[in-house]
């Protein structure tokens, strides 16, 4: 994307890049070094990824796991920094494992800087990963300080 995108419309093309499996093109989006935050993380579960190799690792599988058809309620709020946004959303599709629904609501603070991702707080229900099938990764190293 341009480094001239603004926030929201790098945020929706984001949002269809995942909705068309593209996790390739989607990790493209985010800075070298930018950094994506769990604030809810379950224990097992990363609280912090740093870099967009990290960031491409965590989500290379999701696609096998959770299968996305929409994102219905899409709210983009701008802040008062130009560079910040606050989205609330919903993700609606299935579980791969068990091909029963997936609903999960969102709410992201999502920073962009030259038209890429370089921090994003993803506020996400720990409680939904219980579900079977829902659960697409695991820190394999649980004694870095990134992950609770």
């Amino acid at each position: 994307m341009p480094a001239t995108t603004s926030p929201p419309d790098l945020y929706r093309h984001s949002l269809r890049l995942l909705l068309d499996k593209d996790i390739a093109s989607w990790v493209g989006l985010w800075a070298e070094h930018g950094a994506m935050e769990f604030p809810f993380a379950p224990p097992g579960w990363p609280a912090r990824l740093e870099g967009r190799d990290a960031v491409a690792a965590y989500m290379r599988d999701y696609p096998d796991h959770i299968d996305l058809h929409d994102f219905p309620g899409l709210r983009i709020h701008e802040t008062t920094d130009p560079e910040t946004i606050v989205v609330e959303m919903r993700g609606v599709g299935r579980l791969v494992a068990t091909g029963a629904p997936f609903d999960m609501t969102y709410i992201a603070v999502v920073t962009v800087q030259d038209g890429q991702f370089t921090a994003y707080r993803d506020y996400w229900n720990p409680l939904a990963v219980h579900e079977p099938g829902a659960a697409f990764t695991t820190d394999p190293d649980p004694t870095r300080s990134s992950v609770r």
